[in-house]
């Protein structure tokens, strides 16, 4: 299976390496600077799972002449659009993009551009990020990769090209999981990063940090609570058993645990309010549903985000 990754940042690039690293037939689409720093200095992972320093196959929009089997579509949603035009020439009638951003507003976007069977629904468990050194670092163990169908008809049972895509991703340093709910997990993740993101970036601390004020905790499960009632709203309400390993890991006393999109506050870069809290806001209001501190978390980074946008250079 060909595999074509989109999007070499901290999330592609790390599943890429591991699969170019388990001998899979992986290209990274990337830019041409981008192309001559890999092939300088390779694409270098920090993982508690071991290191890994590569030098990947790459390739540029135009040098694109036959469509890939997969597409691994991991980019941030503000480079949703020109991601599409890049990878459109790799796209056959047989292609499977499986896309693992962040909410659930991308899939509207890429169904669109590419039809209902092209698109696969996706979702990643890690937490990796770039250093300085332009290193990708896991910062936990926890590295996993959820794919399956997204329509009624298949979800008690799988295709053959998931059982394709299956055995290809299996055993390739990392767990995997195909689902039969693949739209159940996709909101179950929405839940657990739109949670942990607003209550990081609207207190302004990590998980134990919260906690370890009073109301910390309350407020914390207040917020689990609040994204929790829109996912039922709308048809998808979390299960039990991962509410309760949620609000167990939101309330750990001593916990460093901060979401990415606190970790982009923090280090002032864009962050996806509108996609992760906008959109579930969004979600809220269509079903009457009061949510405070989702209201709030989303004001505070639309602030934000407005006046990183009103200063960048002209």
């Amino acid at each position: 299976m060909k595999i074509l990754i989109v999007g070499a940042g901290a999330v592609g690039g790390y599943f890429g390496a591991r699969l170019a690293q388990a001998g899979r037939d992986v290209t990274f689409l990337v830019r041409a600077a981008r192309a001559r720093q890999l092939q300088q200095d390779g694409l270098r992972i920090v993982s508690p799972h071991g290191d890994l320093t590569l030098k990947p196959q790459t390739i540029t929009t135009a040098e694109i002449h036959a469509p890939y089997d997969l597409i691994f579509l991991s980019v941030k949603a503000q480079a949703l659009d020109q991601a599409i035009k890049d990878l459109a020439p790799a796209v056959g009638p047989d292609t499977m993009i499986y896309p693992v951003l962040n909410g659930m507003r991308h899939m509207e976007t890429l169904t669109h551009t590419f039809g209902e069977k092209a698109v696969l629904g996706g979702v990643t468990l890690v937490s990796t990020e770039l250093d300085q050194h332009g290193r990708i670092v896991q910062i936990t163990p926890v590295q996993k990769l959820i794919y399956g169908e997204r329509d009624a008809e298949h979800n008690s049972e799988t295709t053959p090209r998931l059982r394709a895509l299956d055995q290809t991703l299996r055993d390739a340093g990392f767990e995997v999981e195909l689902s039969t709910n693949i739209t159940q997990a996709m909101w179950q993740k929405w839940v657990m990063i739109a949670s942990l993101g607003l209550v990081n970036s609207l207190l302004g601390g990590s998980i134990g940090e919260i906690n370890a004020v009073p109301d910390g905790e309350q407020t914390i499960l207040q917020a689990i609570d609040e994204c929790a009632e829109i996912a039922a709203a709308c048809g998808y309400p979390p299960a039990p058993a991962f509410l309760e390993n949620l609000r167990k890991t939101a309330t750990t006393k001593d916990s460093n645990l901060t979401s990415s999109m606190y970790r982009d506050f923090q280090a002032g870069n864009p962050v996806e309010v509108d996609t992760i809290l906008g959109d579930l806001l969004d979600h809220g209001h269509a079903h009457h549903i009061d949510t405070p501190l989702l209201q709030a978390g989303s004001v505070r980074l639309r602030v934000y985000q407005n006046t990183l946008n009103s200063t960048k250079p002209s």
